[in-house]
């Protein structure tokens, strides 16, 4: 008998599009003599669908053995989806409720991440719901924050609404384009650099945390940094493995993996650094659903470059998933 897996995907969020495009990969590449694929689409109405039909979730979960989440962005990765699924107690791909609250929030992690003694870019939060006059918000940060600055929405993936700010009208239209994502906006020092991001597979290759080999990142000319438009508009050069010294690759890997394993992350993640003159810094991690899988994405090149195919992933993870949890640590 084949085992049922519900690939879950679409969403709320603003990363609806990479979601499709994530969740149609996952069931092109599914072994159908192993499995026997079910496409559950979530609407951008927070509605969930079966074969085209709005349902209960409990009705698209129904004979669903195991669900493979790529819902990225609110609700697929601040734990709201794996609480549902939790109640129905059903196995999924990626981490549980509290752990994918914790990395959701992009200065909580850096928090956390700082404790392990690993460097971090010099931020500041503010809530947008709280501001009375923009003009006068943004000249104070400007006045009183090192720039160029980088402002961004604290809780959402894919580059969505950053702004590299390098003037007054810069920081405040960033403000403004990241308060449209969310109600809170992380504001933090440019560590000029070379951005590189390590994926992290559990117990992969005969190894409790393996990773991948680090990839450059490397903008279009006129993109100051990997913004949306440069991930998935086919321009963005990636060199793996990366234009690193010997000893960045190794840095980069090990905080990786103590990235990983400290938060408590499972099956897999992927963190993005910035490899600059004063060290390595942390910028964020993507939790398992928040790690794209699309042709474009860039953890199934990594894998590609090391030698395994997205179905090869997709299957162990699965496997993974499948295990009581005190099995996988």
């Amino acid at each position: 008998m084949r085992i049922v897996v519900g690939v879950l995907r679409g969403g709320p969020s603003s990363e609806y599009e990479v979601s499709l495009k994530s969740g149609a990969s996952v069931l092109s590449v599914l072994d159908q003599e192993k499995y026997e694929p079910r496409d559950l689409f979530i609407a951008r109405d927070g509605q969930w669908h079966l074969h085209g039909v709005p349902v209960l979730p409990e009705r698209a979960l129904r004979d669903v053995d195991v669900v493979f989440n790529v819902i990225h962005g609110e609700y697929g990765e601040d734990g709201r989806l794996h609480e549902i699924l939790d109640a129905f107690s059903i196995p999924y791909t990626g981490s549980n409720a509290a752990v994918s609250k914790l990395v959701f929030d992009k200065q909580r992690t850096k928090d956390a991440v700082a404790a392990f003694g690993v460097k971090t870019a010099h931020g500041i939060v503010i809530d947008a719901q709280k501001i009375s006059d923009i003009d006068k918000t943004a000249q104070n940060i400007f006045r009183s924050f090192p720039h160029p600055a980088v402002v961004k929405p604290i809780a959402a993936g894919s580059s969505v609404g950053v702004t590299i700010a390098d003037s007054f009208h810069a920081l405040r239209s960033g403000i403004e384009r990241a308060r449209a994502v969310g109600p809170r906006i992380l504001i933090e020092e440019y560590i000029s650099g070379k951005e590189a991001t390590v994926g992290v597979i559990d117990n992969f290759r005969n190894e409790k945390l393996y990773a991948l080999m680090p990839v450059e990142i490397v903008p279009p000319e006129g993109h100051g940094f990997f913004s949306y438009d440069a991930k998935y508009g086919g321009e963005t050069i990636e060199r793996v493995p990366g234009n690193f010294s010997r000893d960045e690759k190794d840095q980069l890997i090990a905080i990786a993996k103590k990235v990983h394993e400290g938060l408590g992350l499972l099956h897999y993640s992927r963190s993005d650094f910035i490899v600059g003159k004063r060290g390595i810094y942390f910028l964020e991690v993507n939790s398992a659903p928040a790690v794209g899988l699309t042709g474009e994405s860039l953890l199934p090149k990594a894998l590609k470059a090391g030698g395994t195919s997205l179905s090869q992933f997709v299957d162990h993870v699965l496997t993974l998933a499948l295990k009581p949890k005190e099995e996988t640590l």
